[in-house]
C-alpha cells in the first residue's frame, strides 16, 4: 500500500505569507506612531484643541473697545536645570491689540543646556483665538553655563473671540510654558532639594 504524503511546499508558502502580513503590520503601526505626533500637533494649531495658541505673521488689523486680561506662567521639567519666569504678571489690552511681553530663563548649571518650550492657554477654548507673531517657543534655546536670556512673546487676541457664545464673556486669559530638555540631549541632574517641575511665578 503506498503512503500519500503532502508536499511541505505549500506549507511554508503560506507560513511566508502569514509572517510577511504580520511585518507590515507592525512595520505600519510604528510608522503611524510617529506620524500621530506631528499629525496631532497640526490638528492642535489649526483648531486651537487643548489651549494651543496660534502662529501668525502679522498683526491684527482690527481693535476692539473691549479689554481683556493676560496673566502668565512659567514652569521648567525636571531634568532641565533652569529657571524660568516671565518679567510681567499679567497685561491687560484691547482685543485685537497687539502687545509685547518678556520672560527671562537662567541655566543655573555649569554646562550648555538646550530647552524646548512648549505652551498653552487657558481657559482652552480660547486657544484658537490667541495669536502669536514672535515667540521663544518657535525654536529650541541653547543657554551656556550661568547665561541668563530675556525672551520675547509678541501677541494679540483675535477680535472674534466676541463673536462666539462659548468665548464671548472670557474676560481673564493665563499663558503658561513649560520648558523641557531637548529630546536626546545629555540630561543634567538638577540642584539638590528640587523635586519635581520648578514653577516659578512673579
Amino acid at each position: 500500500m503506498t503512503e500519500n504524503r503532502q508536499s511541505p511546499a505549500p506549507r511554508s508558502r503560506n507560513d511566508a505569507v502569514v509572517v510577511g502580513v504580520c511585518l507590515a503590520f507592525v512595520g505600519g503601526m510604528i510608522g503611524m506612531s510617529y506620524a500621530a505626533v506631528p499629525l496631532y500637533d497640526m490638528f492642535c494649531r489649526v483648531t486651537g484643541y487643548n489651549g494651543t495658541t496660534q502662529r501668525v505673521e502679522q498683526v491684527s488689523t482690527t481693535i476692539l473697545d473691549r479689554k481683556m486680561t493676560v496673566t502668565f506662567d512659567a514652569n521648567v521639567a525636571p531634568g532641565l536645570p533652569w529657571e524660568f519666569k516671565p518679567l510681567q504678571r499679567e497685561v491687560t489690552l484691547r482685543i485685537g491689540e497687539t502687545a509685547q511681553v518678556e520672560f527671562e530663563a537662567k541655566n543655573t548649571s555649569d554646562v550648555p543646556t538646550t530647552g524646548q518650550a512648549i505652551f498653552n492657554v487657558t481657559p482652552m477654548v480660547a486657544g484658537a483665538y490667541f495669536n502669536k507673531v514672535q515667540c521663544f517657543c518657535f525654536n529650541e534655546t541653547e543657554l551656556k553655563p550661568g547665561e541668563t536670556l530675556k525672551m520675547p512673546v509678541v501677541f494679540y487676541i483675535d477680535p472674534d473671540i466676541v463673536n462666539t457664545p462659548e468665548t464671548n464673556n472670557i474676560g481673564t486669559l493665563t499663558l503658561s510654558y513649560t520648558f523641557y530638555p531637548r529630546e536626546n540631549a545629555k540630561p543634567v541632574a538638577l540642584r539638590s532639594g528640587t523635586d519635581g517641575a520648578e514653577t516659578n511665578k512673579l
